[in-house]
């Protein structure tokens, strides 16, 4: 099956219903959610950040709603600006992450104002040196 044509189900390679068998009964994750040992993060993950706006119709009860089931939603944040929200997705491939772009319109109910590509993240843990940064040039103050 092409992946336009996925469920969320079939990106996330879940069962419809599998959310209550892997759910111990005090609601911890059952052993088949746990990961396997030596189990690894794929090497690129590709990410988006998805700017969205809630329709008419479509209240952010839903919108949670169908993010807790997605399983490209990462994380997402009640914004206050002229966008209702802003979702991180990420996926193995940049055609399921689309995909998954692609259902919050349809599946979520919301308008998806602006999506952004994540490149890669900034390194803030260490302090810029401007004596052995690129753009040392930046760095120099004008002589008055």
């Amino acid at each position: 099956m092409s992946p336009w044509r996925m469920t969320r189900w079939e990106r996330g390679n879940q069962t419809p219903g599998a959310d209550d068998e892997l759910l111990g009964g005090d609601g911890e994750p059952g052993p088949a959610q746990l990961p396997a040992p030596g189990a690894d993060e794929p090497a690129r993950r590709h990410e988006a950040l998805v700017s969205v706006r809630l329709g008419p119709s479509a209240p952010g009860s839903h919108l949670v709603e169908y993010l807790r089931h997605e399983p490209c939603a990462v994380a997402a944040w009640w914004i206050a600006a002229d966008v209702d929200a802003v979702v991180r997705l990420s996926a193995d491939s940049m055609t399921v992450l689309h995909r998954a772009v692609a259902d919050l319109r349809r599946r979520a109910g919301v308008e998806v104002v602006v999506a952004h590509s994540i490149l890669r993240a900034l390194d803030l843990t260490a302090p810029a040196d401007p004596r052995t940064a690129k753009d040392a040039a930046a760095w120099v103050v004008p002589a008055a």
